[in-house]
Formats: C-alpha cells, sequence, structure tokens
C-alpha cells in the first residue's frame, strides 16, 4: 500500500455551498486531517462545509460565521472511501480552504 501526505484542496470558496472541492480516487482511501478556512478580507462572511458520498454529503459546518481577518482549523481523523467527496463553499469568494489528507492506495 502507498501512503501519499498531500495538500487535497488549495483555493478560494466559491458561493456554491454544495461545491466539490476533492473526491477520493478509485481505489483509495482517504483520511482527511486537517482544514483551515481563511476570511483575509475586511468583513465577515459565513461558510459551509460537508463530507460524504456525492449528492449525500452530511454537513459539518453549516453557515459557520468566520469573522474578518481570521482563520478557523478543524483538526481531524475523518476516513473517507473511493468517491466520497468533500465540498464546500462560502458567502463571498474571498473565504479560502486549505485540506490536507493521506491517501492511501
Amino acid at each position: 500500500m502507498a501512503t501519499t501526505t498531500k495538500a487535497l484542496f488549495r483555493g478560494a470558496a466559491t458561493t456554491t455551498t454544495t461545491t466539490v472541492l476533492y473526491t477520493v480516487p478509485a481505489s483509495t482511501t482517504t483520511v482527511a486531517t486537517n482544514i483551515i478556512v481563511a476570511n483575509p478580507g475586511s468583513s465577515a462572511y459565513t461558510f459551509t462545509m460537508g463530507m460524504g458520498t456525492a449528492g449525500a454529503n452530511t454537513s459539518f459546518a453549516t453557515t459557520v460565521a468566520i469573522a474578518a481577518n481570521s482563520i478557523l482549523t478543524f483538526d481531524m481523523k475523518q476516513v473517507l472511501i473511493a468517491t466520497n467527496t468533500i465540498t464546500g463553499g462560502a458567502s463571498n469568494v474571498a473565504v479560502t480552504f486549505h485540506i490536507s489528507g493521506v491517501e492511501i492506495s
């Protein structure tokens, strides 16, 4: 088995909260280990994130407020199987997501 530590997603949010940020590749298990949500903007915004099967994700952060010029961190050990997704979006594209994890194939 190959184990690869990697950035699963790095980038700006969209204003659609169901945007797929990461999909677990076929024949792979992924462990999401850390998510950083950053708001470098001068106003407070909100974001939503979820994990699970495409079209049926379970939200773990629903319309969470993030203050201007701040970050929120989620440290976790969430196992995702092939084709599972991580979704997210925010009320403004200034918000960015930084998702790290381990892929096992």
